[in-house]
């Protein structure tokens, strides 16, 4: 078969079959009595071997060691084609998010591409103030995605500038909470946290399912997070963990203030005080958690807070006793009124 039928039949131009023959790749077996190439069916099969490779990622100098040398092994070679693969499909994942990115935020111009792009290398960058300027410039300079939002609060290890973070993520609206309900599903519990505590940081009600979802997760960070903001939003699932965390003295004040406010609802006053005194006014009690109990009750209403405030202030622990004495006072002062 000459050199002009093999193009046709294998897809090989004439010109790279003379490449391959000027390298040894592929050598035709004979010539016509003309003194054209003349190509056996060995040849092409041998073509279509260095086709076949090249798909592979093969360099033309590879295919030859791999059909010519004996010794050649393949697993190594084939592993780092892998690792060269793997790291181009990387690279262009990476394009094809930062280039979606840019899209979503509807530049009106090429400066505006520009501002985008300059403040996404801002966010990943190996400096903190660096990501934290990104941050606080975002809502000034150019609209950043709010999905690079929602990838950079819920990998960011620093404090400062996750709350940054937060805080530009909430002048972007809802659209990042489907986002953030991936990162509470996270494995990773740091993740978990980073994304409740940006879904705190959002109003409405889907905002709020998310939050009742999170009492659920098995990291007590979570759970305690959520209760926080629950109890700021009146939803009474949020009584038991806030109850928890008096108990434990984690963020105390804040869990018996988001009390206080749900205790604002008749149905719920005596049963949160139903849960304190069962948690902290028995025997066993410390003096430090009976102390706790008596702050904890000092706004919640109702005739069963007052009645357990009276017990305490009959305390064997002066400290405690004095405490709930003053609590009382401040009740009853407020009863009075002017």
């Amino acid at each position: 078969m000459l050199i002009g039928e093999v193009a046709r039949y294998s897809g090989v131009s004439a010109r790279m079959l003379r490449h391959y023959e000027a390298l040894g790749l592929v050598r035709p077996t004979g010539r016509t009595g003309a003194g054209y190439r003349e190509y056996a069916d060995e040849d092409i099969r041998r073509i279509f071997h260095v086709e076949s490779l090249r798909s592979l990622g093969l360099s033309l100098r590879e295919v030859g060691r791999a059909l010519d040398d004996p010794g050649f092994a393949p697993s190594e070679l084939v592993e780092d084609l892998i690792r060269q693969s793997q790291g181009r499909i990387a690279a262009e994942t990476e394009l094809l998010t930062r280039l979606r990115r840019i899209g979503s935020a509807e530049p009106a111009g090429w400066q505006d591409v520009l501002q985008i792009v300059a403040l996404l290398q801002a966010l990943g960058s190996h400096s903190p103030g660096t990501r934290q300027r990104a941050a606080l410039s975002s809502a000034e300079e150019a609209p950043v995605p709010v999905e690079a939002l929602v990838e950079a609060v819920l990998g960011e290890a620093d404090p400062i500038v996750e709350g940054a973070l937060r805080w530009a993520l909430a002048r972007s609206g809802d659209g990042g909470l489907p986002l953030l309900a991936r990162g509470l599903g996270s494995p990773v519990a740091e993740v978990r946290r980073r994304a409740v505590r940006s879904v705190a940081e959002l109003p409405g009600g889907e905002a709020t399912a998310l939050l009742r979802e999170a009492l659920a997760d098995p990291d007590v960070a979570v759970r305690r997070c959520a209760a926080l903001e629950l109890g700021a939003r009146g939803v009474a699932d949020a009584v038991p963990t806030l109850v928890d965390m008096v108990v434990e003295e984690v963020n105390d004040v804040d869990a018996a203030d988001a009390l206080s406010t749900l205790a604002g609802r008749p149905a719920l006053a005596d049963r949160i005080t139903g849960l304190l005194v069962e948690r902290l006014a028995h025997s066993a009690a410390q003096p430090s958690a009976r102390r706790r109990l008596a702050q904890a009750l000092a706004d919640i209403p109702g005739t069963t807070a007052s009645d357990a405030l009276t017990e305490l202030s009959h305390d064997e622990d002066r400290a405690v006793a004095l405490t709930a004495t003053y609590v009382l006072g401040m009740r009853e002062a407020r009863a009075d009124g002017p």
